[in-house]
């Protein structure tokens, strides 16, 4: 009797262990995750929404997928997109159709066009879509998401397409004349595509801006085919080609690029446009506009809205084509790459600069003399009124006269090395190589236009380190102002071991240098 109460005991247990064991592999299954799919062809089908809720899931729709099998049996663009009838001569972004003309007729399109076309391809025998189960094609799941990168046209690109078109800038530019209801080239007024063509329009009416996702793909994609048939050397007509990353990556660039004719100044007077005599506070900024093209690739950078000067949107006082932001506002706009103000804090943030400009923190006070290394051109009141060409003479010339008045670099000792020894109880005193820490400094400046122009002395790389101080070739020392325990009145100034380690492997981190692995890595064991 114990024998065989033993031996149910011991089934127990192996059916207890199994049951367990078994649903850990459940809970493994369902934890873990499926598959997923990337592809930077996909198209979501959901038209039937600007007539209202959809009934059914959206379609997911593999477009190069598609385009391939037709391409096997010599079929291609048109199989599915129909030629507009205008003077463009170019097929239309719907499928199947010119316009919406209601719900049911576009239901109806997909369902007879897409299953008709999959069920001929079945009955050739070839492997096909969906025919008849509707969450085949509409499915609340999918194990496939988008890897679309969006597709940019920098400097390189442009001047690509501008050797190709033979300087012909009417085959892409545009403007809409009202009177005639047609498409102009307006000449010397080309600007970018973004400036009309935004992303909230979707009309297809030829009087109102398309946006700019239809106005690409029936523009750049009709051109690139038009030319292949030619059989000539074209862009990708392909979405993998355009907004695959990996694509992009392989798309050949021009290291230097010509400079865009458009009348743009080499130098200019930033000014305020005013014509109603407002007070105006500074002096004016000269502003390199050549030398800052060579920094970006495109000039939407600066000019967001259009190819105007900032005040002629951004006034004094505001308006309304400005969005009532004032220029003073737009031109010194932290956290804004199209303000200058913006763009410098964004620059300082690369590693170069982000060992002392990320500790220095925004709240940084600036001293009276920081504003004038811009604002250094008096106001026409001191000058007199001058010609344009005068104007852009002396915003060439100002800047090299201020380098030369106050951006003398002083002499100044850099000792070699510097012994800190607040952790001298514990470890042995580090040897910090002052000079060596300097020199790499000044390297880094060495390499930038940007850095060399605001740093007119070596004495202001000190202020990296030595915060809060003037630029002087003799700072004081960190213990003068963090004392040994932290202050009690001022909890935000560390003490002295908190603003060595703070500063030390903060600037380590900011600009991507290695940091010690541990305590030793800086403090030798004391023997």
């Amino acid at each position: 009797m114990t024998k065989r109460r033993s031996m149910l005991q011991w089934k127990g247990i192996l059916i207890l262990i199994v049951l367990i064991f078994a649903s850990l592999l459940c809970i493994e299954a369902r934890e873990t995750p499926l598959a997923i799919e990337k592809r930077a062809d996909i198209i979501k089908i959901n038209m039937l929404r600007s007539f209202g809720d959809l009934e059914r899931p959206e379609v997911v729709f593999f477009h190069d997928l598609h385009t391939e099998n037709l391409k096997k049996s010599n079929k291609d663009c048109k199989t599915c997109h129909l030629n507009e009838k205008s003077s463009l001569d170019r097929l239309s972004f719907k499928f199947k159709r010119l316009k919406d003309t209601g719900k049911k007729e576009v239901m109806n399109i997909y369902h007879n066009e897409c299953i008709g076309c999959h069920k001929t391809t079945a009955a050739s025998g070839q492997k096909t879509g969906p025919v008849e189960v509707c969450g085949e094609c509409h499915k609340n799941k999918n194990l496939v998401i988008s890897s679309r990168t969006p597709m940019g046209f920098d400097k390189s690109l442009h001047y690509r397409h501008s050797q190709a078109q033979q300087n012909k800038c009417e085959q892409c530019h545009h403007e809409y004349d009202q009177k005639n209801k047609t498409l102009v080239y307006a000449k010397n007024k080309e600007g970018s595509c973004r400036y009309c063509h935004l992303q909230d329009k979707e009309s297809l009416d030829i009087q109102k801006p398309i946006s700019m996702e239809l106005a690409s793909h029936l523009s750049c994609i009709d051109c690139h085919r038009k030319t292949l048939k030619k059989k000539m050397d074209a862009g990708p007509v392909s979405c993998q080609g355009c907004h695959d990353l990996k694509q992009q990556q392989q798309i050949v660039k021009v290291d230097n690029v010509p400079r865009i004719k458009r009348g743009q100044p080499d130098n200019v007077l930033i000014r305020t446009g005013d014509k109603k005599g407002s007070v105006i506070g500074m002096m004016r900024v000269p502003f390199p506009h050549k030398a800052h093209e060579k920094y970006n690739d495109t000039c939407r950078v600066c000019h967001h809205g259009e190819l105007k000067s900032c005040a002629s949107c951004h006034t004094i006082n505001g308006s309304k084509e400005g969005k009532y932001i004032k220029l003073e506002t737009a031109m010194h706009q932290t956290g804004d790459k199209s303000s200058c103000q913006g763009c410098h804090g964004f620059k300082k943030q690369e590693n170069d600069c982000a060992g002392c400009h990320a500790l220095m923190g925004k709240k940084r006070n600036h001293e009276s003399s920081d504003c004038i290394r811009c604002h250094m051109v008096p106001l026409p009141e001191m000058t007199g009124v001058l010609s344009k060409s005068k104007e852009a003479k002396m915003a060439r010339m100002m800047p090299e006269i201020w380098q030369k008045t106050f951006g003398i670099s002083q002499k100044i000792k850099v000792p070699k090395k510097v012994i800190i020894n607040n952790l001298a109880d514990r470890y042995e005193p580090v040897e910090f190589p002052h000079k060596k820490v300097f020199n790499a400094l000044v390297k880094r400046v060495n390499g930038s236009k940007l850095a060399q122009y605001f740093h007119y002395n070596n004495n202001t790389l000190c202020l990296g380190c030595h915060h809060n101080t003037p630029a002087a070739g003799k700072p004081p020392k960190c213990s003068s102002c963090h004392g040994k325990p932290f202050d009690e009145q001022n909890l935000l100034k560390p003490g002295i071991l908190g603003s060595y380690h703070r500063q030390c492997l903060g600037c380590h981190q900011a600009m991507g240098i290695q940091k010690p692995k541990d305590c030793t890595g800086c403090h030798k064991n004391r023997k």
